[in-house]
């Protein structure tokens, strides 16, 4: 049976947005990249929008077709069983240049019964800050359907909403129905459960590149909304080395490398995301990862020695 690379690196996915700026292009080191992008999918077995094997034997295949030809030796058996052959995670990062719609995400009976697609669980850790940089996350006073939907209807819904001011290593968790939005000038990565499913609130009476006012979802998120959800989405972790978020669909942690070799310990029987977030380091000797770099290690390799000056997450399930 063929065995997958010990690791991948994938060719990043860039999205441009209204809301996006050049953040994510310099972070990345991309010289020629498209313009207001917000957002580089790193990871992603989201249909049309797959990730590509960038380097080594196995370049030009698609994530699916490496979850499809090696099943449990890319994702572990785990996966296998809960998700069937689609990687689990979208690994992005995100560049809110402008502020993004208030916004929520349904949970997994939700979607799957409206969009036959996984809910939305997300987190966000913040990398870089520009200005005024904050997150809106969770109400900030007793909400019923009733008066969200009078807020909504009179555009007033943004002064309900908690406001986050942040700063770099803030860490956030965001569970299906928790209503939030990025707000300009912060740069942040974000893992979560393979969905791309978003009911869009408010959106300050934007419009999209065709001169029309971009599509709200209200009534979808009014039935998505947790509103007896009271707690804060807004972590705390460590300094150094931490666990970041623990939950059903992910797990979260920070690893920082300065100048001694580390080899990451992940629970059994699963892959391994790694995020270079600042720093450079070399992987196992055989490629170099800098800030921007984001590598797969599957679940069937061994975890590889790490070297250099680096602050990386890692996530696994």
């Amino acid at each position: 049976m063929p065995k997958p690379q010990p690791i991948y690196i994938f060719d990043p996915i860039l999205k441009s947005t209204i809301w996006g700026g050049d953040a994510i292009c310099r972070f990345k080191g991309i010289s020629d990249g498209p313009t207001s992008v917000g957002e580089s999918w790193e990871i992603s077995d989201m249909g049309e929008w797959q990730s590509i094997v960038a380097e080594g034997p196995e370049r030009g295949v698609t994530l699916h077709g490496l979850v499809t030809r090696y099943g449990e030796q890319l994702v572990g058996r785990r996966s296998i069983e809960r998700y069937g052959l689609r990687f689990p995670l979208l690994v992005k990062f995100i560049d809110a240049d402008r502020d993004l719609s208030l916004q929520v995400h349904p949970g997994d009976e939700m979607a799957m019964r409206n969009h036959a697609s996984p809910g939305k669980v997300e987190m966000w850790y913040v990398i870089g800050t520009r200005g005024d940089a904050a997150i809106y996350a969770g109400f900030n006073r007793p909400m019923t359907p009733a008066t969200y939907t009078a807020m909504t209807a009179d555009k007033s819904i943004m002064q309900a909403v908690t406001r986050h001011d942040v700063a770099p290593g803030d860490t956030f968790y965001l569970p299906s129905g928790r209503v939030h939005a990025i707000g300009a000038g912060t740069f942040l990565a974000e893992i979560q459960q393979a969905s791309d499913i978003t009911y869009r609130i408010y959106d300050y009476d934007r419009l999209d590149s065709n001169g029309v006012p971009r599509q709200l979802h209200t009534e979808l998120a009014r039935e998505a909304i947790d509103f007896g959800s009271t707690d804060c989405c807004r972590l705390q972790p460590g300094d150094g080395d931490t666990a970041l978020v623990s939950c059903e669909h992910f797990r979260v942690s920070r690893l920082t490398v300065a100048g001694h070799g580390v080899t990451p310990q992940r629970p059994h029987d699963t892959f391994a995301v790694l995020m270079c977030i600042d720093g450079q380091c070399s992987v196992d000797g055989r490629m170099t990862l800098r800030h921007g770099a984001t590598a797969l290690i599957p679940a069937a390799s061994p975890m590889p020695r790490i070297e250099g000056n680096a602050t990386l997450l890692m996530a696994t399930l």
